[in-house]
């Protein structure tokens, strides 16, 4: 009998161990070659592991959210298709156990026997008290469950019905006789103060929900934390009128043709683009090791991208030597593969500067956490319109507040203001950004 194991391969330079964030296979369940066994996460991206044989899944290294070093064993697969008998002895008699420390749960009769041998976990139950039903002399039947104690509860499905719509637990009804009735319930109700009582319409409390933070969102969590330990931030916002380039921006997308719809963001990359280099310092990343800061040359821009997963950041190569078409192209391929879960490695790191923005829903203003290990990141919020004064007139402006939060062991307040200061005049007169 066959056992192969499968080790998790080196998935990356650099890369020691990785984390499981979802199984596609169970122990007892037939796997075929190049199969999907499970999805594994690190630093740079998920990654899929395929089956390398057919067989039967006898041994996983662990449960969602563990983690597991590069060059251990992930999985056991039984290539003949046999699962250990081991495994299914031990199944009964856990079962045992568990039977012969339940209280007041009579015996059940022994379960057909598998057909065939295979790995099986049991995984322990939670909920109500176990329940049966009794048969009557009269013919009507009762449902009967235990209380914590012990004590039998005994009541028509109807009387049942009727306390789970009211709210109320049975194992705090009490009763005169063999079996709790409607008018137990009415009792209870006018003595009780109506404790576990739920109007109808009225809003009852949730059950207190027990999340694992694994995967995705253990990273966001891990990175974010080492962000705010590491780095001293702080945060500047200026207001900019963008009613010009609304304007320029409704004007082009008029004219497309074929080409993609011009959001906000590709000019404003634009703009970022354009002063970086008069502010090097914008554009760099701290090495907190070694003590060296490097000012880059080209702008790759990552792009913060909300996805059912959680927020994960597409990077726009060389984005300095794009025009805000073939930015605009490059933001939806991007964002499509982040959202789908496509996204390469190589597209989800070497980022220099960051933008974050929630478009619509942006705020008033935003004090966003530095991408690490780079120095600035970047957010606009949402555009509204409000009366400005303009010489002696009034006038109505879309305007936009800017907000950038920096390292403020690389970045001095006075360059991320003058930097900003940068940005709206070029936001503002927005033929600029398309002047040599």
């Amino acid at each position: 009998m066959a056992r192969y194991s499968f080790r998790l391969p080196d998935i990356g330079e650099g890369i020691a161990e990785a984390e499981i964030v979802a199984w596609h296979v169970k122990i007892g369940e037939r796997v075929e070659e190049d199969a999907q066994l499970a999805d594994m996460m690190t630093d740079k991206a998920t990654v899929e592991m395929e089956s390398p044989v057919s067989g039967v899944v006898v041994e996983l290294a662990g449960e969602v959210g563990d983690m597991v070093s590069i060059g251990s064993t992930l999985a056991v697969i039984e290539t003949d298709g046999e699962a250990a008998v081991e495994d299914v002895i031990a199944e009964e008699e856990f079962e045992e156990d568990i039977a012969a420390e339940t209280p007041g749960v009579e015996e059940a009769a022994p379960a057909e026997a598998p057909t065939s041998r295979q790995a099986v976990r049991p995984e322990p139950v939670e909920g109500p008290p176990l329940s049966s039903t009794v048969e009557k002399k009269d013919g009507a039947s009762t449902s009967s469950a235990r209380t914590e104690q012990g004590r039998a509860i005994l009541a028509s499905p109807a009387v049942r019905a009727r306390a789970k719509d009211l709210g109320i637990d049975l194992g705090q009804v009490h009763s005169d006789g063999d079996r709790i009735r409607h008018a137990d319930l009415d009792a209870f109700l006018r003595y009780s103060g109506g404790q576990g009582y739920h109007a109808p319409g009225a809003s009852r409390a949730r059950a207190d929900e027990p999340v694992k933070v694994i995967g995705m969102r253990r990273k966001i969590a891990e990175n974010m934390a080492a962000s705010k330990r590491a780095i001293p931030h702080f945060t500047y916002v200026e207001e900019m009128d963008v009613t010009a380039l609304e304007e320029m921006r409704a004007d082009l997308n008029a004219n497309r043709g074929g080409r993609p719809k011009l959001t906000m963001l590709p000019f404003l990359i634009v703009a970022i683009c354009r002063t970086i280099p008069e502010f090097p310092m914008i554009n760099a990343r701290y090495d907190d090791e070694a003590g060296v800061v490097t000012r880059h040359g080209a702008v790759h821009l990552g792009m913060a991208t909300q996805t059912d997963a959680g927020l994960m950041v597409p990077v726009i190569r060389d984005a300095q030597d794009k025009n805000v078409w073939q930015l605009a192209s490059e933001i939806g391929r991007l964002a499509e593969a982040a959202r789908t879960g496509k996204a390469k490695v190589e597209e989800l790191t070497g980022g220099t500067l960051t933008i974050t923005s929630l478009g619509p829903l942006g705020g008033i203003a935003t004090t966003p956490v530095i991408n690490r290990p780079e120095v600035a990141i970047i957010g606009p919020n949402k555009i509204v319109e409000r009366p400005v004064f303009d010489g002696d007139d009034i006038r109505r402006a879309k305007l936009m507040n800017l907000s950038i939060s920096c390292d403020h062991r690389v970045v001095d307040g006075w360059d991320a203001a003058s930097y900003v200061q940068a940005l709206k005049k070029l936001i503002e007169t927005p033929v600029l950004l398309f002047a040599d």
